[in-house]
C-alpha cells in the first residue's frame, strides 16, 4: 500500500532546532545555577539579619527584665511583634536556657522545646545557621539573653523560611525569558545565515539529497569495474574505489596516505603525483598491462588535485598479441608470395626464351639457397615453430632489403607448446623492430642468437640501425611508444608485450643501444636440462 512521504525539514529548520534545543539546555542551566546562587545569597543576606533581629530582641530592656517574670508570654509579645514587623522574619521566639518558648510569633509554639541543633548559643554566642521548621528549610538567628549579671536567662530566636524553588524560579522568570528570546532570535538569524552559506557551499543541496548522493556516489564507484584514485594536491590518496585496490594491489586503509607511501610502481606513482591531464598512457604493473586516463579537478576555479581511471587491457593485449602474430604472419606469406612470383616470373621468361638451361640453373640455384637458409636454422634450433618463423622471417628481411642470419653459436632445444608459443611472439616483435629499424642503412643486418644457459633462455636481437634516442629507453616498453605510423591492429603494443610476457614467465627484457640496439630476453624454461 502507498503511503505518502514524510516531509523533511529543511536545512534552516535543522540548524533552527538544534539552536532552540542548545537555548534551551543553556537556560535550564543557567536557571539551576540561578536557583542555587538565589539560595546561597539569601542564607547569607538573610542569615546576618536574622542574626541582628536575635541580638537586637535580646538587648531589649523589656525582654530581659520580664523573661523571668509571671507572664512572659504576654509581657515579650509587643517586643517580639515589632520585631518580627521590622525584620520580615517568618517567626520570633523567645525561650528559656533549656529551649522551652516562653513567647513567639506563632503562640501554639509556646510551651514547646526548640531543637537547637549545633547552635552554640547557650554557651552565651550568637549564632547563624539553617534549620528544619515543620518540614521548611528555614534559616535561623540564634542570640543569649543575658541578665546585668552576665548570666543566661534565656534565648532570642528570629528565622524565616526559604522561598520554594518555583518562587525563586518565578522571580528569576523575566530575565529567563528575555534570555530565552534573545536567544531565540539569535539562533534564527543564526541557523538562517549558516544554512544559506552551507547551502551556497554544497550548491543548493539539503542534507537528505547530499546524503543520497554520497551514497550513489559509494555504489557507482564500488561497482564500476574501471580502478578510479583521487590525489588531492598534497599528494594524499582522497578516495579509491575496490577495482583500483585490486588492480594496484592495495590495502583497504590508503585512503589519507601520500601515494609516495604505498610502494607502488616509480612509473605508477609518477603518473598519480603528476598533476596533469593525461590520456591512455600505457603502464606495465606487475602482470597486468594498465591503461590510465588522468583529469585534474577543481573547485570554484581553484585545483583540488587529480582523478585517475584506470583499465586493465592484459586481455587485449593478449588479442592484440594473437592479431599482431597473423598480421606478421601474413606479412610473410606476402612476402614469400612476392618472391616465389618474381622467381616464378623470372623461370617463365626463361621458358619463352627456350633458355633451358638457364631455368634448370635458376632452379637448382633457388632451391639450394632455401635448403641452406633451412639446414642453416634447423641444424641450430630444435623447435620446430621458431625454427619455422625465423625461416618465414628471412623472406621478409629480404623483401626489405635486410640481411637476417642466425648467430653460428645459437642452440635451442625443444619447447613446450606454451613456451614455444611465447617465445615465438616475443621473437617476431623483436626481429619485425629491427628490420624496421635499420632498413634505411647502407648494409641493414640484424642478428640472432639464442642459446640456453642454466634452464634459462637468452635470446638476443642485434640490429645496425641507428639506435633508440635518448629518454626513450623506458617509454618504448611502457607506454605505448612507437615512432611508426598507425596501423590496423596498432603499434606500440610489441615491446609492452614482449615484457609482460617475460614478466608472466619470471624473466627480463633489456636493451643496448651502443653499436646499433640490441633487446636481450632471458626466459626460465621448464623441463631443461642445465
Amino acid at each position: 500500500m502507498w503511503s505518502p512521504r514524510r516531509q523533511r525539514l529543511t536545512l534552516a529548520g535543522q540548524f533552527l532546532g538544534l539552536q532552540l534545543v542548545v537555548v534551551a539546555l543553556v537556560l535550564a542551566i543557567v536557571a539551576a545555577i540561578s536557583v542555587r546562587q538565589s539560595t546561597m545569597t539569601f542564607s547569607s543576606e538573610r542569615g546576618s539579619q536574622m542574626r541582628s533581629v536575635a541580638e537586637y530582641l535580646a538587648n531589649i530592656s523589656v525582654v530581659r527584665s520580664e523573661i523571668d517574670g509571671p507572664t512572659p508570654a504576654s509581657a515579650l509579645a509587643p517586643s517580639i511583634s515589632r520585631a518580627l514587623s521590622l525584620s520580615g522574619a517568618t517567626e520570633v521566639t523567645i525561650a528559656d536556657p533549656k529551649g522551652v518558648v516562653l513567647s513567639s510569633s506563632d503562640p501554639r509554639l509556646v510551651g514547646r522545646t526548640i531543637d537547637l541543633g549545633d547552635s552554640r548559643v547557650r554557651e552565651g554566642r550568637g549564632w547563624v545557621g539553617d534549620v528544619d521548621d515543620n518540614g521548611h528549610q528555614a534559616v535561623a538567628g540564634h542570640a543569649p539573653i543575658l541578665n546585668d549579671d552576665g548570666k543566661l536567662v534565656g534565648l532570642s530566636i528570629a528565622q524565616q523560611r526559604y522561598p520554594s524553588n518555583w518562587q525563586r524560579l518565578t522571580n528569576a522568570a523575566p530575565d529567563l525569558a528575555l534570555f530565552l528570546g534573545v536567544g531565540a532570535l539569535l539562533g534564527v538569524a543564526g541557523s538562517l545565515l549558516l544554512a544559506r552559506l552551507i547551502k551556497r557551499r554544497t550548491r543548493g543541496l539539503e542534507p537528505q539529497e547530499i546524503a543520497t548522493l554520497a551514497d550513489h556516489r559509494e555504489a557507482l564507484l564500488h561497482s564500476i569495474r574501471e580502478g578510479v584514485i583521487a590525489v588531492g594536491t598534497d599528494g594524499k590518496v582522497t578516495m579509491v574505489n575496490d577495482s583500483a585496490r585490486e588492480l594496484l594491489d592495495l590495502d583497504a586503509g590508503v585512503v589519507g596516505r601520500p601515494v609516495a607511501d604505498l610502494a607502488l610502481d616509480p612509473q605508477v606513482t609518477e603518473l598519480l603525483t603528476a598533476g596533469s591531464d593525461s590520456q591512455d598512457a600505457v603502464v606495465l604493473v606487475g602482470a597486468r598491462v594498465l591503461v590510465f586516463n588522468q583529469r585534474s579537478a577543481s573547485s570554484h576555479g581553484e585545483g583540488i588535485g587529480t582523478v585517475t581511471t584506470m583499465r586493465d587491457r592484459t586481455e587485449l593485449v593478449s588479442m592484440q598479441s594473437q592479431l599482431s602474430s597473423n598480421l606478421s604472419i601474413t606479412d610473410t606469406l606476402r612476402a614469400q608470395t612476392h618472391e616465389f612470383a618474381n622467381q616464378l616470373h623470372t623461370i617463365s621468361g626463361l621458358v619463352q626464351l627456350q633458355e633451358y638451361d638457364e631455368v634448370t640453373a635458376l632452379v637448382g640455384t633457388l632451391t639450394r639457397r632455401r635448403a641452406e637458409i633451412t639446414d642453416e636454422v634447423t641444424s641450430r634450433i630444435a623447435d620446430p615453430a621458431v625454427a619455422a618463423l625465423l625461416i618465414a622471417k628471412s623472406s621478409v628481411a629480404a623483401e626489405a632489403g635486410v640481411s637476417l642470419t642466425l648467430s653460428p653459436d645459437s642452440r635451442l632445444p625443444g619447447l613446450t607448446s606454451a613456451e614455444s608459443a611465447d617465445l615465438t611472439t616475443v621473437v617476431g616483435n623483436l626481429v619485425d623492430n629491427a628490420i624496421d629499424a635499420c632498413r634505411t642503412e647502407p648494409s641493414p643486418e640484424v642478428v640472432v642468437t639464442t642459446h640456453v644457459d642454466a634452464s634459462r633462455l637468452v635470446l638476443e636481437v642485434h640490429d645496425n640501425g641507428p639506435g633508440i634516442p635518448d629518454g626513450m629507453r623506458d617509454a618504448i616498453f611502457v607506454r605505448g611508444f612507437s615512432t611508426k605510423p598507425d596501423v590496423l591492429g596498432g603499434r606500440g603494443i610489441g615491446l609492452p608485450l614482449v615484457q609482460l610476457i617475460c614478466t608472466q614467465r619470471g624473466g627480463s627484457v633489456t636493451v643496448d643501444d651502443e653499436d646499433g640496439t640490441t633487446f636481450r630476453v632471458e626466459l626460465p624454461l621448464a623441463g631443461v636440462p642445465a
